[in-house]
């Protein structure tokens, strides 16, 4: 008997190698998926502190001078002098914090983000900081006036 014909198989099929290959492309896209939610959460949370931030800032800033810092900027949080340097949404140049124009009544302030993730809302999420603090709001468009901000 010859044994010079029979070869030993060793390695894996081609077929067995394709059917592990979808298995880990199936496994990475439900990954990648679920990074997307989570990413745009840890964007929203920035928003937040960033918000959180320019109050605190605000009411530094009018505990010295009695009134809040006041600019007609829109686009963007601008700097306020000694208190807090100009920050942007975490997407800027696409997404920009609004903020309100305040130069005609610098008793007040009013500054926006739009969040990622809507939660409960039909239509559009915000995050609003103004002279009473912070809160969340659904509305259809960000608020366009101090007057707004406030409801």
């Amino acid at each position: 008997m010859e044994k010079c014909n029979q070869k030993k198989k060793t390695g894996f099929t081609l077929i067995e190698l394709l059917v592990v290959l979808a298995i880990i492309g199936m496994l990475s896209g439900i990954v990648l998926v679920s990074l997307g939610k989570a990413r745009a959460r840890a964007r929203d949370v920035r928003r937040m502190s960033d918000i959180r931030q320019v109050v605190t800032a605000q009411q530094m800033y009018e505990g010295e001078k009695q009134v809040f810092f006041a600019t007609t900027a829109q686009n963007g949080i601008p700097a306020i002098p000694d208190y807090m340097p100009a920050v942007d949404d975490p997407q800027a140049p696409t997404k920009h914090y609004s903020w309100i124009d305040n130069s005609s009544d610098s008793t007040k302030f009013c500054v926006v983000a739009e969040l990622e993730d809507k939660g409960t809302c039909p239509n559009k999420r915000f995050f609003i900081g103004y002279q009473n603090g912070t809160r969340e709001v659904c509305r259809d468009s960000a608020p366009g006036s101090l007057a707004q901000c406030e409801q």
